[in-house]
């Protein structure tokens, strides 16, 4: 088969990295078009500062740096001389410690220094005005444009062909799929075509008639005049741009490096100053806004005394690519067959990205999983022009901010409410956000259940976002029975006559058993790989109503579908609840004539009734480990289902339970959360799933590293180091509080040799060490009499 003509549009470093990747995998018929020079081509590439920090609360990101951070080096185009970012506060030293942790769970080398430390490795800072640092040595500058040349020209050897001055102007889209890009020196075909048209990104994507969800924002470079303390000795070393760390002081949203005997100055602490990418010139820079740099300047001479007697020589607002999530769009356009997309890439991920992109588009297994960073990850709420607008300026602000785990967005909000909207506001619902719906974490009005209870006060971090209320509508879960609004599950629903046969190919579950089955299954890549976990309820002969995890499921089951087969997403027009506890069947019982005693209605069942006088999809299953069943219905009959169970509900106690509980059930009984817990880089074998394998290999290898249970007396909150014998071995991927069990229950990746129940190890969290004991799985009711009872 010939291979595919393929065509990247945008010679900047994401483009010349995409195309050495590709051509490196055996893919030479790439064409690579830049309207401008190669390859300072005046995108973002040509005036970023080129400060390559590693260290991400996001796994992929990371290892996205760090592969960059060894690609540029081997070509020498990296600058490797460290980072340090600057704490001046108290709660920057705490949030200092914290990405130690990532940095020891994603495998870089970082340590927390003390202030004499830093001014050792820094001639400007001043041990006085510091408290500490976080020191990454491997950290440090990349020469862009010299990054990207060096690819482009590994790429030419294989037989890419790159070609300045070719202005995009339109691209050939027949029959849904792309076939060719018209340039301003005429049309060239094309097979596939991949977008790293950085700021220029959504322009391009409206010619083949898709929304990008991309803002560019501008950010402020200044210059200041030469430094005495930056003078240069002579030697080897005068030459050489940059010999000292690289800055960051994120309390106060700035950056540092040197440029010679010059301070370079990044800051993120002005306005927001976003651009139509339809209107912007062929050059990223704009003017300086001088005022937007007041504050700046007068906190660097605070933190730098060597630097109050210098002046700001020049100055630019360059343009960067922000997102409603800040991380990357990469992968292929689900509206248009051929299109791919590797946009919002900073410099410090272009090498990541760039090898990323070329091993999905090639097929190969990828290193690192680009799931979270899937240009179709965003419902269809968070593509609209304002929504985009809105959280890409938001994000600008906050891009340097203390985020905690579960801190939600703020505005735009609320945005999508369930039909017991009104009802939960009611209780003093106290709400976060996820995926644009309003999520109740607990509910105020059940404070006078912690009444004769004891629940156990995490530490002021793990405190934030919570309450002693989450304890109590756990226990009370347990005790009696709680509604939990699961509107947010996203619902798909699958039919006509080969909708089992299609389902059956797609997922690793046993689909040919009759109406009313339920069964936990997963869909799988290639590669063998878990794209998602999903409950399939088996409603009709030729009816299907799926329990996913995200858009990207309901996208991909319908692009897969045959044509004998409709796949739609229900979730806006349908609500569900969860009723849970060992009084479930004493409250639902009543209100329907169906029989829904233990053996007419077994566990991982389901069935179409009536709950009252609303028509449900009611499914016996529990993510919280008790008795219980999911009733889903029209969203227009919702209120009127929350109103009927929590009047019948009364005589029984029935409660509201928030996420806060929900969570602390699910990890009790030792329930997976999807991209969480595992994601596209495991496999069902390590994850502890491969009971939801029908075809299991009985040659296959066992697993080098597993999902394993841990129990602990101290609350931590995910992507803690797991440590054993003092050396960093994995990671926590969830955690909190087992109110059932009286101890913290942490899920953690750690290597197979490690996972045997009563292996001790120690989990890093802020300066500390925390012992933490593997346990066995499930850690409540293993003998599955509560839920099948």
């Amino acid at each position: 088969m010939a291979q595919p003509r393929v065509v990247v549009i945008g010679a900047g470093i994401v483009g010349c990295a995409t195309a050495d990747e590709l051509t490196r995998r055996g893919w030479t018929g790439v064409t690579v078009l830049d309207r401008g020079p190669l390859y300072e081509t005046g995108g973002s590439t040509s005036h970023a500062p080129g400060l390559v920090f590693q260290v991400n609360p996001v796994k992929a990101m990371t290892e996205f740096a760090a592969y960059t951070v060894a690609k540029y080096s081997g070509l020498g185009a990296f600058d490797q001389v460290g980072g340090v970012e600057l704490a001046c506060t108290p709660e920057r030293l705490a949030e200092l410690h914290r990405r130690r942790g990532w940095a020891a769970a994603w495998g870089v080398g970082a340590r927390v220094v003390e202030p004499d430390e830093c001014a050792r490795l820094h001639p400007l800072v001043d041990p006085e005005r510091v408290l500490g640092g976080l020191h990454v040595p491997s950290d440090g500058m990349a020469r862009a444009v010299d990054a990207a040349a060096l690819q482009a020209a590994a790429a030419q050897e294989r037989g890419a062909v790159f070609k300045g001055g070719h202005e995009v102007v339109d691209l050939v889209v027949k029959g849904g799929r792309i076939t060719g890009v018209v340039t301003s020196e005429g049309e060239i075909p094309a097979d596939l075509v991949v977008c790293c048209a950085g700021i220029w990104g959504p322009k391009v994507a409206r010619m083949a008639g898709v929304a990008l969800p991309l803002t560019p924002v501008a950010h402020q470079l200044a210059f200041t005049n030469p430094l005495a303390r930056l003078a240069r000795p002579g030697g080897a070393d005068a030459d050489r741009e940059i010999r000292h760390p690289i800055l960051r002081h994120q309390g106060a949203d700035l950056y540092f490096r040197e440029r010679f005997d010059r301070l370079a100055i990044g800051n993120y602490g002005h306005r927001p100053l976003p651009a139509d990418p339809e209107k912007l010139a062929a050059n990223a820079m704009a003017a300086f806004t001088e005022d937007d740099f007041a504050e700046a300047w007068q906190e660097t001479r605070r933190l730098f005394p060597a630097a109050r007697e210098a002046k700001i020589e020049e100055g630019f607002n360059g343009l960067f690519s922000f997102t409603p999530d800040n991380l990357p769009l990469l992968g292929p356009s689900r509206a248009v067959d051929g299109l791919w997309f590797a946009e919002a890439v900073w410099i410090t991920h272009s090498a990541g990205v760039g090898r990323a992109v070329a091993e999905w588009i090639t097929g190969e297994r990828p290193v690192t999983p680009p799931r979270e960073c899937d240009v179709g990850r965003f419902e269809e709420h968070q593509r609209g022009p304002a929504y985009v607008l809105a959280r890409d300026c938001q994000n600008y602000v906050e891009v340097y901010d203390i985020i905690h785990p579960l801190q939600p967005m703020e505005d735009p909000r609320p945005l999508r409410t369930s039909p017991f909207y009104s009802r939960q506001q009611e209780l003093g619902g106290v709400f976060l956000e996820a995926a644009g719906w309003e999520r109740p974490q607990w509910y105020e009005s059940n404070a006078p259940l912690l009444e004769g209870r004891e629940i156990h006060e995490p530490g002021e971090w793990a405190a934030r976002y919570w309450s002693p209320i989450v304890g109590a509508e756990a226990q009370i879960t347990r005790e009696r029975v709680a509604l939990y609004d699961m509107t947010a599950l996203k619902r798909i629903e699958v039919t006509g006559p080969g909708a089992q046969a299609f389902l059956s190919g797609v997922t690793t579950g046993r689909l040919d058993r009759g109406v009313g089955a339920v069964t936990y299954c997963l869909m799988l890549d290639e590669h063998g790989r878990v794209l998602s976990d999903i409950t399939v309820a088996r409603l009709g002969e030729r009816e299907f109503q799926i329990g996913a995890n995200s858009v990207l499921d309901a996208d991909r089951l319908a692009r897969l579908a045959p044509a004998d087969v409709v796949v739609r997403d229900v979730t806006a027009g349908t609500c569900c609840v969860g009723v849970w506890g060992p009084r479930a069947r004493d409250l639902v019982q009543p209100l329907t004539e169906d029989d829904f005693s233990n053996k007419a209605f077994r566990y991982f069942r389901c069935r179409r009734t009536y709950v009252g006088m609303v028509p449900v999809a009611a499914l016996r299953v529990s993510y919280v480990g008790e008795l219980g069943w999911e009733l889903s219905c029209p969203a227009d009959m919702g209120l009127k289902l929350w109103d009927t169970l929590w009047a019948a509900g009364q005589e029984h106690g029935v409660i509201a339970g928030g996420r806060g509980a929900f969570n602390s059930l699910r990890l009790e009984k030792g329930y997976r959360s999807y991209g969480v817990d595992m994601t596209s880089e495991h496999d069902p074998y390590e994850a502890g799933l491969g009971f939801a394998v029908r075809d299991v290999d009985p040659g296959r290898a066992a697993p080098k590293r597993l999902l394993t249970c841990l129990t602990l007396d101290e609350v931590v909150m995910g992507k803690e180091p797991v440590y054993a014998k003092g050396a960093p071995v994995g990671y926590v991927t969830s955690a909190a509080w087992g109110y059932t069990i009286g101890r913290c229950v942490a899920y953690a990746w750690l290597p197979s040799a490690l996972a045997a129940p009563g292996t001790t190890v120690e989990i890093g969290y802020f300066d500390r060490r925390i012992p933490a004991t593997v346990a066995a799985e499930p850690l409540f009711d293993p003998g599955m009499e509560r839920l099948r009872g």
